[in-house]
């Protein structure tokens, strides 16, 4: 079984790649998507959304990272993707998934799925140029406002060459709402011959149970379900072996939230990391009544040394050590 974090742009930044791999039994992860329209990008745009590039790409953890390209024009996303394997990386995944309006108005993402001659056409282009040890794979939804061509646009990414197929089980109409169509997941891995990684709605390990029963399917991505209960992956993969994890404990989690505040103190502009800090705050509200009662302080301050004294951070303090886990660096403490 594999458990991959989500590509979540605008959330599941270099940072919350960091502290989710870190957590543990992450065993992939994938960039925010690059979007290509009618040029080549230069390298200094993959060195933004992908950083770990320089770290061979791999989290501080050593969790391998993909690098997920969106776009419609199958030769520059050919080009494109041929130039990121120069730059080392080690899986091109394709977005036919993102349900964004802007997203989907610049034809790109889950609008595609109206076209599965086009989407086969993008992973035939892609995969012809990039070399034959890099997998091209591929994200889709179920359709954009049906999932009637759901078969149809699988068996297009497979014939073009997709060498695995995540189907996040909702339309693009669907957005996020629930419930996640699993079955059609099943469906899915029917009709092609490739393997399916099963993604939506899977909050909790009992969700994971159920959609494992339900699709057939062992392996799943996990979106917000990971980024609102970081430790989920861990919990899965400890069920998987037929064991149970305690879950994360609140100070555990502090030590997460630390981390990050530093984290993005460093890399954002002051005018941006406290809502970063409260995008993640607010998802965290969903399992934990102590981040509840820590965005009621933080909703509305916007001063960055305020922020850090509701956090007890230090700005200028390390993070936490090298590919160690938040939970190890609890554990000494408390010894």
């Amino acid at each position: 079984m594999q458990i991959a974090l989500a590509p979540m742009e605008g959330l599941v930044d270099e940072i919350l790649r960091d502290l989710l791999t870190r957590v543990g039994d992450v065993d992939w992860c994938v960039t925010e998507f690059i979007r290509v329209c009618d040029r080549l990008l230069p390298e200094a745009h993959f060195r933004k959304l992908a950083p770990e590039l320089a770290h061979g790409w791999r989290t501080r953890a050593g969790t391998p990272m993909r690098l997920q390209l969106l776009g419609s024009d199958p030769p520059c996303l050919a080009e494109n993707a041929a130039f990121a394997c120069e730059l080392g990386a080690p899986v091109i995944d394709l977005n036919f998934g993102c349900p964004a309006k802007t997203v989907n108005k610049s034809r790109g993402g889950a609008v595609l799925l109206k076209e599965p001659e086009l989407l086969h056409a993008i992973v035939r282009e892609v995969r012809r140029v990039v070399p034959a040890s890099v997998p091209v794979t591929a994200k889709m939804r179920l359709g954009y406002d049906s999932p009637d061509g759901a078969l149809d646009c699988a068996r297009a990414l497979a014939d073009g060459g997709a060498a695995q197929i995540v189907v996040h089980a909702r339309t693009k109409v669907d957005g996020y709402k629930p419930p996640a169509h699993w079955e059609w997941v099943a469906r899915v891995q029917e009709a092609v011959a490739v393997p399916v990684i099963a993604n939506g709605e899977i909050w909790s390990v009992e969700d994971w149970r159920r959609c494992r029963a339900v699709s057939g399917v062992e392996d799943v991505m996990l979106g917000r379900g990971l980024v609102s209960r970081p430790d989920l992956a861990r919990q899965i993969a400890s069920a998987r072996a037929g064991r149970e994890a305690e879950p994360m404990p609140w100070a555990e989690l502090q030590s997460l939230l630390a981390d990050f505040w530093r984290q993005a103190r460093r890399k954002l502009a002051p005018r941006y990391a406290p809502g970063r800090l409260k995008q993640w705050l607010g998802m965290l509200t969903r399992n934990y009544p102590q981040a509840a009662e820590l965005f009621a302080e933080v909703r509305r301050e916007s001063d960055c040394a305020r922020l850090d004294a509701l956090l007890g951070v230090d700005a200028d303090g390390p993070p936490l050590g090298e590919g160690e886990s938040s939970r190890k660096k609890t554990e000494a403490s408390e010894a």
